[in-house]
């Protein structure tokens, strides 16, 4: 029995964390006087997201059980022509669950940042941004329309330039938070070109009606070209997703974004902006499904970013930016069950990726308090005598991230791994090697951070560049400590779904009814999600069968060699960097795409620019078009002024020899024209 939800309360999800934001940004701050203090902050902007997350659960909990469903248009802004421009709310399966998963991981980050950012002065700011944060994404995921989508889309990455420029005294912050929004300019304008695209050519921003004719559009030729309009279209628009979900090349802004504090950290990484990317190439399936060309395109972006990310995240030795590149590389995989057409295990392993890489970044910040602002794991070592809960949960998160049957990420992983390997499309072949490969490649990475940190000597008081943080006040004499409350009752909220959301949630979200009428995918031309669920006994019978494939010896074979590197033999891992110098330069200078990008890409822009100016603009407009126009009428004048005497003689001679000269010519033309005639 199919239910409608009800507006109202649907309004209330995004409008709470708004109001919880203005609040705290305008009577928090300076701005509007200081009127409430950090309590009163905090706990509205708290509250607003509690009563978001409530109602989010209770929405799905209607999706889910009753089959309830909601598209309409809240507010209609203004009519062009016959184009819509509207407000409105689609709720189904991928709504709902998304909604979930931004306002849960957005409430423990909203409660941990009580105990990590205590000590700061941007406190209050920092509630009020985190908030509009939770709006931005809200407003993305719940819309029926693209002109909204695009609203939440712009809205999530001028929050992010906010808070990765959130300490904005530090060079490298205020570097890291434009790096951000310039790379995602570019992202956004093949995005809007899309849309413009879909506008222009279906008439409609509402997602409903672009579908319903998504087969008339199917059918049409791009103007000028032999391309089907829908590869235009789809690579436009995937081309949007490559710059906020951090695809190669567009991924150069995600680990400089670690400059923010570790809460923002989490929150971008985890459920909001890097996610956006993936949900709206599932959430327009309809329009991927008819173009191979497009999802062939995807799945090698996707494979390319999945293991050559993995293997930076190898050499880095600060805490947040391994989980940073393990990010890249998850971000990777999702991408590749995109373009495997395999939508809903894309969507599946977003949920599963949000709690444990939660989990991990808040963990990675609760060490980070707890060694006193440190974040390099080369000074760690022996932390987890000091920092139980965080200790386990961080272990936990590990688990859950490297595939370790039974856990979260197991399912989500091995899934996409089979869809790939069911694919057909070219590239597939390839895509499957990477991730593959890449299992190998972030079990290696995630338990060298793990060994580091947790286990072995305590280096802590090595540190040669310990030095105070300029929100830190502790003094580096003694050891770590466990965090207070505030930021170990998240980690171990979050650690719960990071083992047991991939086991209950598998059976409906990948083979049931969950995402009927929200993701689509043409069966007959894309097979991999029926031959998946041909292979699917439950998920206790996928992860007994889990230990005799590839990819879990891969993991095991991961954490050995982290094992024996980082703990029995440490002299090996530095034997290694000595022999194979050229690939550990490589790897230290990211691939050099910094460097192509500020030194060709910025430089040659900065060139074109130069050239444009100095010899379009002043050279040609103002020196031959502007002052070039009056100097010749001046020459004319000239000339014509040196003609004009006044002697009565000078007008006589010119008379007689204009005579001469048409006498000559008359006389001469007949045996002229004969001789030519010759």
């Amino acid at each position: 029995m199919s239910q409608t939800l009800n507006a109202s309360t649907l309004l209330v999800v995004p409008l709470a964390p708004l109001l919880g934001s203005v609040l705290a940004g305008i009577f928090g701050t300076k701005f509007g006087g200081n009127w409430i203090g950090r309590r009163l902050s905090h706990s509205l902007t708290i509250l607003g997201v509690l009563v978001s997350f409530i109602l989010s659960a209770v929405t799905l909990k209607s999706v889910a059980m009753d089959g309830a469903h909601f598209n309409e248009t809240i507010y209609q802004w203004m009519v062009i022509g016959g184009l819509k421009m509207e407000i409105g709310f689609l709720v189904d399966g991928l709504t709902a669950m998304m909604m979930c998963v931004v306002t849960f991981v957005s409430l423990m980050v909203h409660i941990y940042t009580i105990g990590y950012m205590e000590e700061d002065d941007g406190y209050n700011r920092f509630f009020a941004y985190i908030s509009l944060f939770t709006f931005s994404m809200l407003m993305l995921v719940m819309s029926n329309n693209l002109l909204q989508l695009f609203f939440g889309w712009e809205a999530v990455g001028l929050v992010s330039y906010l808070l990765i420029g959130f300490w904005f005294n530090k060079p490298s912050a205020i570097f890291a938070n434009m790096k951000a929004f310039l790379v995602n300019r570019v992202g956004d304008f093949g995005f809007i070109l899309g849309i413009g695209l879909l506008a222009a050519y279906a008439g409609s921003l509402n997602y409903q009606e672009v579908f319903a004719k998504s087969g008339e559009l199917g059918q049409l030729i791009f103007p000028g070209t032999d391309w089907l309009l829908i590869t235009v279209i789809c690579i436009c628009l995937f081309i949007g997703a490559m710059g906020k979900s951090a695809q190669f090349p567009l991924h150069v802004w995600l680990p400089d974004s670690m400059e923010g504090p570790t809460p923002i950290s989490a929150l971008i990484h985890a459920a909001t902006m890097v996610t956006a990317g993936i949900f709206m190439v599932a959430r327009m399936s309809p329009l991927f499904e008819l173009s191979d060309t497009a999802l062939s395109f995807i799945l090698v972006v996707g494979a390319i970013t999945a293991l050559f990310m993995g293997f930076l995240g190898i050499i880095q030795n600060d805490i947040k930016r391994v989980v940073a590149y393990s990010t890249l590389s998850q971000l990777g995989y999702m991408t590749v069950a995109l373009g495997a057409s395999a939508y809903s295990v894309a969507v599946f392993h977003l949920m599963t990726h949000a709690f444990f890489k939660a989990l991990l970044f808040l963990a990675a910040g609760s060490v980070i308090i707890g060694m006193h602002h440190n974040q390099d794991i080369r000074w760690m070592g022996g932390v987890r005598k000091y920092m139980p809960i965080t200790w386990i949960t961080s272990l936990l998160g590990s688990l859950a991230l490297i595939g370790t049957p039974l856990f979260a990420g197991f399912y989500s992983k091995d899934s996409i791994i089979e869809a790939v390997h069911f694919s057909s499309l070219p590239g597939a072949g390839f895509a499957h090697l990477a991730v593959l490969a890449g299992v190998f490649v972030t079990a290696f990475y995630s338990f060298r951070m793990y060994f580091l940190v947790f286990h072995g000597k305590e280096r802590y008081d090595q540190n040669p560049d310990a030095h105070h943080d300029h929100h830190d006040d502790h003094s580096h004499d003694h050891g770590p400590h466990e965090s207070p409350w505030v930021v170990t009752v998240p980690l171990v909220l979050l650690a719960i779904p990071s083992v047991l959301i991939g086991y209950l949630t598998i059976q409906p979200m990948l083979f049931g009814e969950f995402f009927n009428g929200a993701i689509v995918v043409d069966t007959v031309r894309h097979g991999a999600m029926a031959e998946l669920k041909e292979v699917f006994h439950g998920p206790l019978a996928m992860a007994v069968h889990a230990l005799s494939t590839l990819p879990f010896w891969l993991a095991l074979s991961g954490v050995l060699c982290a094992f024996y590197m980082y703990r029995v033999n440490p002299a090996l891992p530095t034997a290694i960097k000595a022999r194979l110098q050229l690939v550990n330069k490589i790897l230290e200078n990211k691939y050099y795409m910094d460097w192509i990008n500020e030194q060709v890409l910025a430089r040659g822009a900065r060139a074109l620019g130069l050239g444009l100016w100095k010899g379009g603009d002043q050279a040609v407009i103002d020196g031959a078009v502007v002052n070039g126009s009056w100097r010749l009428v001046g020459r004319l004048a000239e000339l014509a002024r040196r003609l004009q005497t006044g002697y009565l003689y000078h007008y006589a001679l010119a008379m007689i020899v204009g005579v001469l000269i048409l006498m000559t010519w008359f006389v001469t033309r007949p045996a002229l024209f004969e001789w030519l005639s010759k």
